[in-house]
């Protein structure tokens, strides 16, 4: 089965399948980070305080909430465009502050373009209408 938007190339199932997989992969590690924080770990206070913000539980459980509910928006496929935007923001502020205090660059700070890239790249893969508003072939 191939998917079609008009003017746009359909989709194969293999493309489907390859996105579905990187988004699931995304969505997964996500999930992880999103519920860490709601624990807290003390890994996570501590963290979130040394990269200047406040080291509350209450702090860290906001960021776990915020972290879920853009990502089950990003799962959904009828809001996967919304949570990808929200999701890209957030990621957008992580990579501030680590170019703010100074961490390594490729571990530390491009690690939210490399999660950027992924979530952007599955849901490109899976969704006809990603590819009717980025046409990279023609």
């Amino acid at each position: 089965m191939e998917l079609t938007i008009q003017g746009t190339p359909a989709v194969s199932n293999k493309s489907v399948w390859a996105g579905r997989v990187l988004s699931s992969l995304v969505i997964l590690f996500l999930v992880f980070d999103g519920g860490i924080k709601l624990v807290p770990l003390d890994v996570v206070t501590e963290t979130t305080a040394q990269l200047g913000y406040p080291g509350t539980a209450s702090f860290a459980r906001f960021l776990g909430v915020l972290t879920l509910v853009c990502t089950l928006l990003y799962a959904y496929p009828r809001t996967a465009v919304l949570g990808a935007i929200l999701l890209t923001g957030y990621l957008g502020g992580a990579i501030a502050t680590h170019v703010r205090i100074g961490n390594p660059l490729f571990s530390h700070t491009l690690f939210g373009v490399y999660l950027g890239l992924m979530i952007w790249g599955g849901l490109y893969l899976r969704d006809p209408r990603i590819r009717a508003l980025i046409p990279f072939s023609r």
